[in-house]
């Protein structure tokens, strides 16, 4: 059966009954009926257990933990590990988003916020409820080999999970800089997907090696981050980079984005 938007279960988590109730009016707008409403992060696991739903809703600050807490919980959980979670959140810090943006999230909506962006993020939803595998010319998502390198485990199995949605299978995970360039130089591979910001060797340092040390030009090289610093993301372009892509990233947004540059 296809899924679309209105045959979507979400699980909400709000301790707010007023805003509960605007983002249910929300979520009725798309037609969405199967809704379960719980004011905490405890009520949430609960609930997850008893009722998995397709996607969680929920705001950063909760009676018994928070937002990153409890993705933090989901994500540990391994029928859960690549559940789609959007926050709702007034929270403006960057410092405070960015674990939440590495963890894996389908999207990070201000309060108040714009029906349109919430739209874009259930359909962001389908691609993990019903996924498409990628239309690409010159390869078969089966036999593409990519390597994914990422400080975080939970940003590794999300962007994993993403790719295997696409029709990849053939996929290699590393945790830092310095293993994927080991990777890198015993394996071949179609793709690079990484992180930026990671401890000892970053995301630039890595593709300068990539491009330079080891003179591999053609390699597309996706570097997926939540960098705000334009002039930082400048000197990764200038090193190579064939696309940068923001987290949290949209499914569709990627597959977009590969196709073009797997396709050139």
């Amino acid at each position: 059966m296809e899924f679309d938007i209105p045959g979507l279960s979400i699980l909400l988590v709000e301790p707010s009954s007023t805003q509960s109730r605007v983002i249910v009016n929300h979520l009725r707008k798309e037609g969405i009926l199967s809704i379960e409403g719980v004011n905490s992060g405890a009520g949430a696991l609960d609930s997850l257990n008893s009722y998995p739903p397709d996607l969680v809703i929920s705001a950063m600050y909760l009676p018994d933990m928070t937002a990153t807490q409890l993705i933090t919980e989901i994500r540990q959980m391994e029928e859960f590990n690549a559940l789609p979670f959007m926050l709702i959140s007034s929270e403006s810090s960057l410092d405070i988003l960015d674990p939440i943006r590495q963890a894996g999230v389908v999207a990070i909506l201000p309060k108040p916020f714009d029906h349109t962006d919430l739209k874009r993020a259930l359909r962001a939803t389908l691609e993990f409820v019903d996924p498409d595998d990628i239309e690409l010319q010159f390869y078969n998502a089966e036999s593409l080999r990519v390597l994914v390198v990422d400080d975080s485990s939970m940003a590794r199995n999300y962007i994993s999970r993403v790719l295997e949605n696409m029709g990849i299978r053939q996929i290699v995970l590393a945790r830092d800089g310095n293993e994927g360039i080991t990777q890198f130089a015993q394996q071949i591979f179609d793709l690079v997907v990484t992180d930026f910001n990671m401890p000892g060797l970053d995301g630039k340092q890595m593709v300068d090696i990539i491009r330079k040390d080891m003179g591999n030009s053609y390699v597309p090289i996706l570097m997926v981050t939540s960098e705000q610093d334009l002039t930082r993301l400048s000197t990764v372009e200038q090193a190579g980079v064939s696309a940068i892509c923001d987290k949290p990233f949209e499914p569709q947004n990627v597959k977009q984005i590969l196709a073009r540059i797997l396709n050139e």
